[in-house]
């Protein structure tokens, strides 16, 4: 299977570059956040022009998310179960594979503003019931994958100026924290099974020519459970679609397995 993910920054301006780069990379799976357009203005038709069922957890303005897959999907699921929340970040589903099912969970992990801040408590609190989701999940689908745009950079090498962004959002001791213990419940980076080019990042900032100086972050991420692990062939970023004219600030995220 080929699956990814990819923070599109608004489906509705980025739809004609989603289409073309599944043209390119026909993934099994594509997993996108920050649709930014509610579940009835999804361009569901033209995704099943393009062979792709979905299942999509939209908002107006922010947020959103959503799992395009060429397999149907079932039991989805909206949202963090037992956790008040207004804003549209998780989406899970179940896809049939020749291996048996694949649950996904996609998010698009709360970005945070800045420590201290009311922002930063909601991310924490977030990240907690987040925490128990994919624990409980991992008890029922042993073949899990999470991954989406999770707004932390988990490691030094994750970011390209660590020493001065050090403690600020995204590079937080807490938010590190939080992402080491999604592997500790069994949970592996893919992109990190693998060796990769030095200063590798999946976002870039729109301001300070970003992308052409490379500082970026590595934020966008996609972790395997253990049964999942040996079946892992590749992870890679494809730095391609931003180049693109109005292009998403990130890249998509691809995984490879046997």
């Amino acid at each position: 299977m080929k699956i990814a993910t990819w923070n599109v920054n608004s489906l509705a301006v980025r739809l004609p570059q989603v289409l073309d780069w599944l043209i390119a990379n026909p993934v099994d799976l594509l997993c996108l956040q920050e649709l930014k357009l509610t579940d009835d203005k999804f361009p569901l038709e033209v995704l099943q022009s393009a062979g792709y069922h979905s299942a999509v957890f939209g908002q107006k303005t922010y947020n959103g998310v959503a799992i395009l897959s060429l397999a149907p999907l079932s039991d989805v699921a909206r949202n963090i179960t037992g956790f008040d929340d207004p804003q549209s970040r998780v989406i899970a589903a179940t896809v049939r594979t020749p291996d048996g099912p694949l649950r996904v969970i996609n998010c698009y992990f709360v970005n945070g503003q800045a420590p201290g801040s009311d922002k930063f408590a909601y991310k924490m609190k977030w990240l907690d019931a987040l925490h128990a989701q994919v624990q409980a999940e991992l008890a029922t689908h042993p073949r899990l994958v999470l991954l989406g745009d999770f707004n932390v950079a988990p490691e030094d090498r994750d970011s390209f100026d660590p020493e001065g962004l050090r403690e600020t959002i995204h590079h937080t001791s807490e938010e590190r924290a939080h992402f080491r213990a999604l592997l500790d419940l069994g949970l592996t980076d893919a992109f990190r099974m693998f060796e990769q080019p030095e200063k590798s990042f999946s976002w870039w900032d729109y301001r300070m020519l970003g992308f052409q100086k490379n500082r970026g972050l590595r934020i966008d991420h996609i972790l395997v459970s253990e049964a999942l692990r040996p079946r892992v062939t590749a992870c890679r970023i494809d730095r391609a679609p931003r180049k693109n004219p109005q292009p998403s600030d990130h890249a998509p995220v691809l995984l490879e397995t046997i």
